[in-house]
């Protein structure tokens, strides 16, 4: 696993190796194609771009995502990789499952990251650059997610982005059940803000989208009324607080647009909060009069104070993570022990098979329930003696220990 995520890179940095729509799929087929990578998973989100691969070598495949990263980036490999980590084996999984549990989120327990871990599987899965191992490892990540949301508390509280970026923005004003507010976007993420703005009491909230049937869906849902993308200028001028999210990959928000705006509202206070990465709103648009721009830097240092109160209940996901690790190398290793496993019971089954027909003759006055007997006595011996080496089988698969038990079975019951 490569990446880029909110605590090694700055936003600015986070923006430039971002993948969205479209541009994922030929992500995933631009990294899959390269020489040392035999499967990949790509989660790009507001806080962290990570590439997961399957690799044939490990130093081939780091130099191939490196690359990819720089590509995407137009970035330098001495610009980008200050901000790169990379984990691999047992560190890759724990990273996924704690990624999956909330516990590397800039929102400690937020709930949306399980969301995003999947859409990003079946995206792979679509593509087929997700195969036999990646499928195995993300279907156990979002097994991981679920635990631990379900048998502690981290999710309370202030568990998304969405619901913090609402919560800051009611520390900074106040109530906002008599503000005018704009959400920008009715993806997950503005839905996510539209509810917590539902929960919070706002009596007044605009949602915005490209496509006006999704605002319409969501704002039903939530009690809003509903704009158009090309209605922005007027609701700027509208709106006490914005709120936006649109992963439009550029800014829709400009300097000049919010001057205007604040010309017609003279100056009024206008806060916008904007988690979108891209960034939605352009950086300058802070130095206008009147005018408080926050992104997801700010929010980060905001959603800081509440992770202490968790830490507890962190520890204790942890400790689930370390136990299902220990469980995925199991699994792992017993799908590695499988295929001799099955041959070695198919070829004690064919020695007693054998030996039954042997004794066909000696066994013909048997009645059908002695012949029972027989057939469970065998089958049971049979099975007595295959299970401990079985079992050493998939516990030492993929160790030389492994290596050598599985030689010596292939000996001895003459196994190709």
């Amino acid at each position: 696993m490569l990446g880029v995520n909110h605590k090694s890179a700055p936003i600015d940095v986070i923006e430039r190796v971002a993948i969205t729509g479209e541009a994922m799929t030929k992500a995933l087929h631009g990294i899959v194609t390269r020489d040392n990578v035999r499967e990949t998973v790509v989660l790009s989100t507001c806080n962290r771009t990570e590439v997961y691969v399957v690799a044939e070598k490990f130093h081939g495949a780091f130099a191939d995502v490196r690359d990819f990263f720089c590509e995407q980036s137009g970035l330098s490999v001495d610009e980008l990789l200050p901000h790169f980590y990379s984990q691999h084996d047992d560190a890759a999984v724990t990273h996924l499952f704690e990624v999956a549990s909330g516990l590397d989120s800039a929102v400690l327990g937020e709930t949306e990251i399980l969301g995003q871990v999947k859409d990003a599987w079946e995206i792979a899965r679509t593509e087929a650059t997700a195969r036999t191992s990646l499928n195995l490892l993300f279907r156990h990540a979002l097994e991981v997610g679920k635990r631990a949301r379900n048998e502690t508390s981290i999710s309370k509280s202030t568990a998304s982005v969405s619901h913090a970026a609402v919560e800051m923005a009611t520390d900074i004003l106040g109530s906002l059940s008599d503000r005018r507010v704009l959400v920008i976007g009715a993806g997950d993420m503005g839905a996510g803000i539209a509810r917590a703005l539902a929960n919070a009491g706002s009596r007044s909230v605009t949602v915005m989208n490209r496509s006006r049937e999704r605002a319409e869906l969501l704002a039903t849902t939530v009690g809003a009324t509903v704009s158009h993308i090309n209605e922005l200028d007027a609701a700027l001028a509208q709106a006490d607080v914005v709120l936006t999210c649109t992963g439009s990959g550029e800014a829709i928000i400009s300097i000049s647009q919010v001057q205007n705006a604040q010309s017609i509202r003279k100056n009024a206070p206008l806060l916008i909060v904007d988690i979108a990465v891209p960034r939605d709103v352009e950086h300058a648009v802070g130095e206008v009069a009147g005018v408080t721009l926050r992104d997801l830097h700010d929010l980060r240092d905001w959603a800081q104070a509440g992770i202490d109160a968790r830490q507890q209940e962190a520890e204790e996901v942890r400790r689930i993570v370390g136990e299902e690790v220990e469980r995925f190398n199991q699994e792992v290793k017993s799908r590695q022990a499988a295929p001799l496993v099955a041959e070695l019971h198919e070829r004690a089954e064919s020695i007693r098979r054998a030996e039954i027909d042997r004794y066909a003759a000696r066994l013909a006055a048997l009645t059908p329930e002695q012949r029972e007997a027989v057939e469970a006595m065998s089958k049971s011996v049979v099975a007595k003696l295959l299970h401990s080496p079985s079992v050493q089988l998939k516990n030492n698969a993929g160790t030389p220990q492994g290596e050598r038990i599985a030689a010596a079975l292939r000996d001895l019951f003459e196994i190709e």
